[in-house]
């Protein structure tokens, strides 16, 4: 007799995990939860390949609602995941976010910062008097000026928000499982079952799509098209042989680079010229990106990277909507058929937000804390793209 539950997730890094993990800390859901991932360790997934980052600068309410909820989750984090006391350390640090911007760019940045700011977001224009000011070493050539974080904004450990979601998670009885999801038995406009790789057929109630870059394939075993694609970013870690001092938020500079501290080094990457679709597999690293992109843009930007000596690098997959690269959360045509899908670069900083969103859903049929209706499947149907200018 085929093994029953009320949700089976698929995927079980930090999106799975995160819906995982709220639906159990839920005493209104009542069901039994299943998470089927084919990789435990997870090296390859999006989670452990991301930046590990968090800022509050978007442009669009939901956007800035998701991540002003996960920082009031990082600053609980322990309390949140803790399983007899025990959690991991997440390590969030404050640094802040800078975009900089040529005149061009400015109005764009003034447009967001006046919708952050109506909704309590503690961010700063600055003109290009205050940059220097502030921030001794940028060369200020061609900038008009920029937005900047003051608080909430920095990076953490990717890793031990993953293993905190999942350990909570599993202590409150739901199941994780490596194999692969490889089929949906479906009739009309309901899931019956999953099948796995391993030849196990699974029923449930409903079915929640966090298999990331995987994403469409998913979709389509309920035919359903999901403007969802692998997209390839590479991370380049380098030490700087001259010390900066001062304040070094994440800089965003108006090339489309982009660098922060890690550790006593710099994390620096920046999307391809030719930005297509991958394959599924496809990790290697674009070296000739940080040798014809990355580092002319920052040593042009800040004079100190002029002499630098590249330690590490890696490659690893955005789960791009092609559409808008936003979000697409929540029901399906496929009643009991749910996504979590598209986030394009967000994902791991709005996990939080997200599995808060989606169980919520799963539990009362509507969003409660965050409306997240407008980033849903119907947007997709109609081919009307929510634009959110702060993308990066």
């Amino acid at each position: 007799m085929a093994r029953h539950f009320g949700t089976v997730i698929v995927g079980g890094a930090v999106m799975g995990s995160s819906v995982a993990y709220f639906l159990s800390e839920n005493p209104d859901y009542t069901d039994q939860t299943l998470v089927v991932e084919p990789d435990p360790t997870y090296i390859n997934s999006s989670t452990m390949r991301s930046n590990g980052s968090i800022r509050h600068q978007f442009s669009t309410p939901e956007n800035i609602a998701i991540s002003q909820f996960a920082t009031e989750f990082i600053y609980n984090f322990h309390e949140n995941v803790q399983v007899n006391g025990d959690a991991p350390e997440l390590g969030f640090v404050d640094t802040g976010y800078l975009f900089l911007a040529d005149e061009a760019g400015m109005e764009a940045l003034r447009q967001s910062n006046e919708i952050q700011l109506s909704r309590g977001v503690e961010s700063r224009i600055l003109d290009r008097q205050d940059l220097a000011r502030r921030y001794t070493h940028l060369n200020t050539d061609g900038l008009a000026g920029g937005s900047v974080g003051e608080k909430h904004e920095g990076t953490f450990d990717q890793w031990a928000l993953l293993q905190g979601f999942r350990n909570r998670a599993r202590a409150n009885s739901v199941e994780y499982i490596q194999d692969r999801v490889v089929g949906i038995d479906h009739a009309g406009d309901r899931v019956r079952s999953v099948t796995l790789e391993s030849g196990e057929v699974v029923t449930c109630d409903r079915v929640v799509n966090c298999a990331g870059p995987r994403a469409s394939v998913i979709a389509d075993m309920v035919n359903l098209d999901l403007p969802v694609e692998p997209r390839l970013r590479s991370s380049f870690v380098f030490a700087c042989q001259t010390s900066i001092d001062g304040p070094f938020p994440l800089h965003i500079d108006t090339s489309g680079v982009h660098v922060r501290r890690e550790g006593p080094n710099f994390l620096a990457g920046t999307k391809p010229v030719n930005d297509v679709a991958v394959d599924h597999d496809d990790l290697d690293l674009r070296m000739e990106e940080f040798e014809e992109l990355v580092w002319p843009a920052l040593a042009h930007r800040i004079p100190q990277f002029e002499a630098i000596l590249l330690k590490a690098s890696w490659g690893g997959h955005y789960s791009y909507n092609t559409l808008d690269h936003n979000m697409i959360v929540g029901p399906s045509p496929i009643a009991n058929f749910y996504f979590c899908n598209g986030f394009s670069g967000h994902g791991l900083q709005q996990s939080a937000g997200v599995g808060r969103a989606l169980s919520e859903h799963i539990t009362y049929g509507s969003f409660q804390t965050i409306d997240l209706t407008p980033m849903g499947y119907d947007r997709i149907l109609s081919n009307q793209p929510v634009v959110e200018k702060n993308v990066i």
